[in-house]
C-alpha cells in the first residue's frame, strides 16, 4: 500500500517524490488553480462570467499560470534542498488552501499553500540559497510567458494573450511577494544570508511588478 492512498512514491527527473507528497502537490495545485479563477473575476461577483466561459477555459488559465507558478516555486525549494543533500518534502497546508479559496470568494486573495520542510544541517549560505530558488523560478516563469504574450497578438487568440498576460502578472508578485522579509516568507531567509543579494532580487522583483502590473495593467484584462 502507498503512502498517501491511490498516489505511490515515484522519482520524476531524478527527484524522489513520496505518494503523500505528490497528493499534497496535486491538492495544493488545484486549490490554488480554483482560488485564482475565482479571484480574477473578483469572487462572487464574478461568477456568471465563469459560467458563461464554460468553467473549464477560465480553470485551464488559473491552472496553467497561478496553479504553475506556485507548483514550481516549491519545487525549486525542493531540488535545491536536495542538492544540498537535504531530507525535503512539500506539505500542503489545507486550512491556508481553505482560506485561499474563501478569500477569492470575497475578491481578494491570501495563499499560502504550503511549504517544503527539509532537515539536515546547513550553513546561512545554503539555506539563503535554497529560499531564493523559488522567486529565481518565478522570475524565470515571468520571462517564458513573455513570447506566449507577444504569439497572442500575432495570432489574435484572446486565449493565448490571457495565458500570456497572466503567467506574467502572477509570477512577477509571487517573486515580489515572496522576498518580503518578514514572518515565513523567503525573503526572511535569504535577507539574513546576504543583504546585497536580497536588496537586487527584491528590487527587481518590485519594480517588475508595479511596472506590469499597475504601470502597464498586464494580467487582469479579459472575459474572466
Amino acid at each position: 500500500m502507498s503512502d498517501a492512498g491511490t498516489f505511490s512514491g515515484r522519482r520524476i527527473a531524478g527527484l524522489y517524490f513520496s505518494g503523500t507528497e505528490l497528493r499534497d502537490l496535486l491538492v495544493a495545485w488545484l486549490a490554488l488553480g480554483v482560488a485564482f479563477m475565482l479571484f480574477f473575476v473578483n469572487g462572487w461577483a464574478g461568477i456568471g462570467r465563469i459560467l458563461a466561459a464554460g468553467v473549464l477555459p477560465p480553470l485551464f488559465v488559473a491552472l496553467a499560470t497561478a496553479g504553475v507558478a506556485f507548483l514550481l516555486h516549491e519545487v525549486a525549494h525542493k531540488v535545491v534542498a536536495v542538492h544540498y543533500d537535504q531530507v525535503a518534502e512539500f506539505r500542503a497546508d489545507n486550512s491556508m488552501l481553505f482560506l485561499a479559496v474563501m478569500s477569492s470568494l470575497l475578491g481578494f486573495i491570501f495563499a499560502a499553500p504550503g511549504a517544503v520542510h527539509h532537515r539536515g544541517r546547513l550553513t546561512p549560505r545554503e539555506h539563503g540559497h535554497i529560499a531564493l530558488a523559488g522567486p529565481v523560478v518565478n522570475l524565470g516563469l515571468m520571462v517564458a510567458f513573455v513570447p506566449l504574450y507577444a504569439l497572442g497578438g500575432v495570432v489574435g487568440s484572446e486565449i493565448v494573450t490571457i495565458l500570456g498576460s497572466r503567467g506574467i502578472a502572477i509570477n512577477a508578485f509571487l517573486a515580489a511577494f515572496n522576498l518580503v522579509p518578514y514572518g515565513p516568507l523567503d525573503g526572511k531567509t535569504v535577507l539574513n544570508w546576504s543583504k546585497p543579494v536580497w536588496g537586487g532580487f527584491f528590487a527587481v522583483s518590485v519594480l517588475l511588478t508595479v511596472w506590469i502590473v499597475f504601470v502597464r495593467e498586464i494580467g487582469f484584462n479579459g472575459p474572466f
